[in-house]
């Protein structure tokens, strides 16, 4: 295991160029040395995982280790070691069978490194969202830079230190720095470019990876929707949107955004929502268990959008079981449930990205599944029910990054499942094997026989050749 790295000061260029050449001393790793790799991230984030929780936590004002724990060190402890169990069989030549054309030649897919990718990670889970990709990325066998988001400072910080003692920094480093500096990493040739974050953002990025023909993978996120079906029993499945919906006060990027509910149980879904929210956060500004908004700004982007709707004739139902009040510099946001939005309001048309739920009645599912097709592609879309033919319908008749049924967020920690976007939501996907595929090249070779009948086909042509090829076009 490497012994204390000193953390990288040198440009960005410097330690691309760095990487690249490494990369090229050993294009193909070995599976021993890859797994050596994800050892050493393991190894790396059991020693680091409660000072990364104590910095995470401060870098948010209030964020509870217990959270961050579930949330984040859990889901990347299981990529690693589901990554570790079938590493070997993912990194196997696939023998492909040859077209009959072409027989008796050879077909092979042999999955290859691409070289140095580069990760982008956001504030809102920046342990998970750093390490979740560069599992992929190491088992792919390349060499990764990350540049964590400059509002969680003291993570970002504390990341930079421990990757640099646990890999050298032709192998994996991490730079920090702001805007700026982000958008110069950008621009820089990765062989490929990993962003999460916001769709605003995402588009400058893929435009500076764009001039270096860089591949990217956007993960994004959007406005996920939740349909409450007809068939829904609310006391047994309310907990689980709560839970969706207030972890990490909503700063999630597959948060359910807003919910559409049966018109005539609109009332019953707000009565059942608001005591499952009161029961789980019976109290909010000294609570440990409830997550301040990252930032002012943010704070009060939120504030906005309950003042836009209000004054377009919302009806906004704060959720304070204590009636509380709040020190704003605290940053704490209490849930609160909108009624009678309308398209024209902002919360509406923004992905929210905090503790804020408006209510969306609806008559029928076809009226349900047309709301949410009319708007772009979410990451996620969520339905409690349980008709089952309701179900399949919701799941064939839209488009997502992905579903959960009965359920909240969970797709996301399924190892054998694809996690990304789609259209604005996102492009490109990571996580378990799909992740060793997205960041690995799948070369083709095709292996011709000693002997081949190709050669019948060689010029000069002649008339024999009319008989060849309808035989050949009949297999």
């Amino acid at each position: 295991m490497p012994n204390s790295f000193q953390p990288p000061d040198e440009s960005l260029e410097v330690l691309l160029r760095r990487q690249q050449a490494a990369f090229g001393r050993e294009m193909n790793p070995s599976h021993e040395v890859r797994v050596g790799r994800l050892i050493r991230l393991e190894a790396m984030l059991e020693k680091w995982a409660e000072t990364f929780a104590s910095r995470i936590a401060s870098d948010f004002g209030c964020r509870s280790h217990y959270e961050i724990k579930i949330a984040e060190t859990m889901v990347v402890q299981g990529g690693l070691k589901h990554t570790r169990r079938h590493l070997k069989q993912w990194m196997k030549v696939k023998r492909m069978p040859p077209s009959l054309r072409y027989w008796p030649g050879r077909s092979f897919v042999i999955p290859q490194p691409l070289g140095v990718v580069g990760i982008i990670s956001p504030w809102n889970y920046p342990l998970l969202l750093a390490l979740s990709p560069l599992v992929g990325v190491l088992a792919a066998g390349n060499r990764a830079l990350l540049k964590p988001s400059e509002l969680t400072p003291a993570f970002s910080e504390a990341l930079k230190t421990a990757i640099a003692e646990f890999f050298s920094p032709d192998e994996v480093a991490v730079v920090t720095g702001d805007p700026e500096v982000g958008r110069q990493f950008s621009e820089l040739p990765f062989d490929h470019l990993l962003f999460t974050g916001s769709t605003a953002v995402g588009r400058l990025v893929a435009q500076a990876a764009a001039r270096n023909l860089t591949p990217v993978t956007l993960e994004l996120g959007g406005k996920s929707p939740v349909i409450i079906d007809s068939s829904c029993r609310l006391p047994g499945v309310i907990d689980r949107l709560t839970w969706g919906k207030l972890l990490n006060a909503g700063q999630t990027c597959i948060a359910p955004d807003y919910a559409l509910v049966p018109r005539a149980r609109v009332d019953e879904f707000v009565s059942v929502l608001q005591a499952s929210m009161a029961r789980m956060y019976p109290s909010i500004e000294a609570n440990p268990d409830y997550t301040s908004i990252v930032s002012e700004r943010h704070y009060h982007r939120l504030l906005d959008l309950v003042d836009d709707a209000r004054s377009l004739g919302a009806r906004v139902i704060e959720v304070n079981p204590a009636g509380e009040s709040f020190d704003c510099t605290r940053r704490k946001l209490a849930p609160m449930i909108l009624l009678d939005v309308s398209d024209n309001m902002r919360l509406m048309k923004e992905e929210i990205f905090g503790p804020l739920l408006p209510v969306v009645p609806y008559g029928t599912l076809e009226e349900a599944i047309h709301y949410i097709n009319q708007r772009e592609h979410p990451l996620a879309v969520y339905w409690f029910g349980r008709d089952a033919s309701h179900r399949e319908q919701v799941v064939a008749g839209t488009i997502s990054g992905g579903v959960s049924i009965n359920d909240t967020l969970l797709h996301l920690a399924q190892d054998d499942l694809p996690f990304g976007g789609v259209g604005p939501s996102g492009q490109g996907h990571y996580h378990g094997e799909y992740g060793f595929r997205q960041f690995s090249k799948e070369k083709p070779v095709f292996v011709q026989a000693r002997f081949s009948g190709v050669s019948l086909l060689y010029p000069p042509f002649k008339s024999s050749l009319e008989r060849v090829l309808k035989m050949i076009s009949r297999l």
